[in-house]
């Protein structure tokens, strides 16, 4: 078979010298879209680095040298777009955008595209958006977010970057985005059939559709191919072109001056009347998906060569040549000499280093802290704050309230708080743990969203995009699942893959585990956060009690506002509303509000303590959290009163896990109980069994260590829930065993169903 990387790089100069031009598809001129004949050539300039690039990105890889060739050969038009707009304006890219990049890059002094993509081919640590760690696209510099690999999951947190320009500027806010600036977000005709990519521009059209600025130019870069399928012909422009609240503009990719125009278009719409379009970029696709892809197994040979003929590049020489601006060896040189550039940077980036340790690869993943000012709230302001609260400040209350007070501070003591989700605005959510706030703060900082989670969390990313700390909210736990890519493969991933120069640090506040009584089924009641476990960076955090909530709410703010961190704020919904732990009217799981200037006089340095420990008992030592800890504390009483001593700890922090903490505080007791309310496969009781076993194991201790765990089951509706959910009868019941004198197998799982009777 041809190589036919060779092919297309050779027939260009053929075709130039031949005059084996394509026919040219439009009729305007330069002067026709006021490019002079300097910028015509330097476009096409662009064009050419951009298709080097990807031949010589498949020539390190034969060399070992490179790892990963997927490119952007056929789609050099970006170029056009890239020059219609200002280098201060976001772009959140596809893999394709090389001429984009290039040519923004322009736009810039001290800039050195070349060389600094192909340390990213070669993955070297100078490389200098990802440090070594991913071949992606992206530049802090060119206010390029970088994306690794994209299937349409960039667009969520576009449309949210867009929609916080104004919203800023109403705030009167300085963002990282300038008031007038717009959003550019690109992508395939294959990738715009995908949920994220209709979710998020269909909120950019309901939000646009209400008059609510929103100036975004998504760009669907159409090659009429998605790895090996076709898309079917004018299937883009009958999905787009008459959506409500969207603008739909249609250029051809592969002539310069058509899509720079269209492009203008766009911009203009964008920028002065604040409205979204949908520019449809008619491409094609050269040298297959990436360099494994063998795109003759799938495509005829007289298609591809048909496409071949339709090159970008030799659509922009007939436009110098129709234009008298260059002739065909000036062409032709032009073309040679920056292939002979680029191989000669490629020799150089080759001996860069790479790298080479754990350490070094994983240094990323958390970001950078920052000094952030905090606004001063007078005693004036906060009694202002809380009037329609004055006579219950000094009465104990419950956890759902005590959260809201929390965020009734923190807004005011923090002006780029932003809350997002539905139903949280007049209606309070749900359980009313966002009343009044939007009474307190307005709509601009309390936003009721659509229905749709990936678009709430990708508002949210996008908003931390422009210098907002955004709390989103989730209705409840089961509804994160709709939308988890957001947050493990956009907001996790963004400061490990730009080498910590982006972050989008916000708490995610949701609803969530079982015991809910009333309003059950599954999707009110889902007792498995597994999908947060195991994202490196994630902060999860799961108060069982208003009084930590308050602590932990303010500690997950700072953390997010400080240290750029992503933190989960999980709220057992069983627990909102809860006032007696004992008996009716004993009030013991209500506290009163400590303010933060109370905090600070009477917490001091304790307030950022991770584990919780309650009791002084040394028969057995109780591990748990959420509701288990509320019925380990049952148990407890329970127990105590037949002669058994326990200390209870409540995790609180369940990612990462206080290791250290948790080891210090089970070292001096033979018996371990822990209480994970969540299902045995996949939970935190795994993580703690393996911590304290392997702990055991270097001290050469042997402990009595079991868990009780909910069932691998869904969670059914009414009281069958309890059927297979840890119950306090059952801490009691395993607790006397396990010091009943038995010697027990320490990794048994125990539930109510297999405890065996002694």
């Amino acid at each position: 078979m041809l190589d036919r990387n060779l092919l297309v790089k050779e027939n260009f100069v053929k075709f130039v010298r031949e005059g084996k031009l394509p026919e040219a598809s439009s009729t305007l001129t330069p002067d026709d879209v006021g490019l002079s004949h300097e910028e015509v050539i330097d476009l096409f300039e662009t064009q050419v680095m951009s298709r080097h690039l990807d031949l010589q990105s498949r020539i390190m890889q034969k060399q070992g040298q490179s790892f990963y060739t997927i490119g952007s050969a056929g789609h050099e038009g970006n170029a056009a777009y890239a020059k219609a707009f200002r280098a201060d304006d976001m772009a959140f890219l596809h893999y394709r955008s090389g001429a984009f990049v290039i040519q923004r890059s322009k736009q810039v002094k001290g800039q050195t595209p070349l060389y600094d993509m192909l340390l990213s081919f070669a993955a070297s640590k100078d490389d200098p958006i990802s440090g070594g760690r991913h071949k992606v696209l992206g530049s802090k510099t060119l206010s390029i977010p970088p994306q690794t690999s994209t299937i349409a999951s960039h667009l969520p947190k576009a449309m949210g970057a867009a929609f916080s320009i104004d919203l800023a500027k109403r705030m009167e806010l300085d963002g990282e985005i300038p008031d007038d600036g717009v959003v550019i977000c690109n992508f395939g005709d294959a990738s715009s059939n995908h949920s994220t990519a209709q979710g998020a521009i269909n909120s950019t059209a309901w939000a646009a559709y209400q008059s609510i600025p929103m100036p975004i130019v998504y760009v669907c870069e159409d090659n009429g191919i998605g790895i090996s399928t076709s898309t079917p012909e004018g299937w883009v422009k009958a999905n787009f072109s008459n959506r409500a609240g969207l603008t739909y503009i249609y250029c051809d990719g592969l002539n310069l001056l058509d899509t720079y125009l269209s492009a203008k278009k766009a911009e203009l719409l964008a920028r002065k009347y604040r409205k979204p379009v949908f520019l449809h970029v008619k491409t094609i696709r050269l040298l297959g998906h990436a360099g494994s892809d063998a795109e003759f197994v799938y495509r005829p040979v007289a298609e591809i060569e048909a496409n071949e003929k339709q090159d970008p590049l030799l659509h922009s020489a007939r436009i110098l040549l129709d234009n008298n601006i260059l002739g065909e060896e000036q062409i032709i040189a032009l073309y040679l000499s920056v292939e002979k550039r680029i191989a000669a940077i490629a020799d150089i980036v080759a001996t860069k280093t790479r790298l080479a340790s754990p350490e070094e690869v994983m240094a990323s993943i958390i970001p950078p802290s920052r000094e952030v000012a905090t606004a001063n709230v007078t005693q004036t302001q906060r009694q202002q704050l809380f009037k329609h609260e004055k006579h219950n400040l000094s009465k104990k209350q419950h956890l759902a309230k005590l959260i809201n007070w929390s965020l009734m501070d923190l807004m005011a003591e923090h002006d780029n708080i932003v809350m997002c989700g539905e139903d949280i605005g007049k209606k309070g959510g749900v359980y009313n743990v966002t009343s009044k706030l939007c009474e307190r703060f307005g709509q601009n900082r309390v936003i009721n969203t659509l229905l749709d989670e990936q678009s709430i969390l990708g508002t949210a990313i996008g908003m931390a995009h422009n210098g907002f700390l955004p709390i989103p909210e989730i209705q409840f736990l089961a509804y994160v699942h709709n939308a988890e890519d957001q947050i493990r493969g956009e907001a996790a991933t963004l400061p490990f893959f730009s080498n910590g120069q982006y972050s989008n640090g916000m708490v995610i506040r949701i609803a969530g585990l079982a015991y809910q009584k009333g309003f059950g089924g599954h999707f009110h009641n889902d007792n498995s956060f597994a999908v947060f476990r195991d994202i490196p960076g994630l902060i999860l955090a799961c108060p069982s009690n208003g009084t930590d909530a308050v602590e932990m709410m303010r500690s997950c703010v700072r953390l997010a506002q400080e240290q750029q961190r992503l933190v989960v704020f999980l709220e057992p919904i069983a627990l909102y509303m809860t006032k007696d732990l004992h008996e009716e009217g004993d009030g013991l799981w209500t506290s009163e509000y400590v303010s933060p200037e109370q905090a600070k006089l009477t917490q001091g340095e304790n307030i950022n303590q991770s584990i919780s420990v309650y009791g002084q008992g040394k028969d057995l030592c109780i591990i748990s959290y959420g509701n288990g800890y509320y019925l380990s504390r049952q148990a407890e009483k329970i127990l105590a009163e037949q002669g058994i001593n326990c200390t209870v700890i409540d995790l609180r922090w369940l990612a990462p896990l206080d290791e250290k903490g948790i080891v210090k505080q089970v070292r001096g007791f033979d018996n371990v109980l822990i209480v994970d309310e969540c299902r045995k496969t996949g939970s935190v009781s795994e993580a703690l069994m393996t911590l304290i076993q392997e702990a055991q194991s270097a001290g050469k201790v042997q402990k009595r260590v079991r868990r009780i765990t909910a069932q691998d089951c869904f969670i059914p509706l009414g009281a069958a829930a309890y059927q297979v959910l840890p119950s306090n009868n059952e801490i009691v019941e395993t607790a006397k065993e396990m010091l009943s004198g038995i010697t027990i197998d320490p990794v048994v799982v125990l539930h109510h169903d297999n405890i065996e009777k002694v």
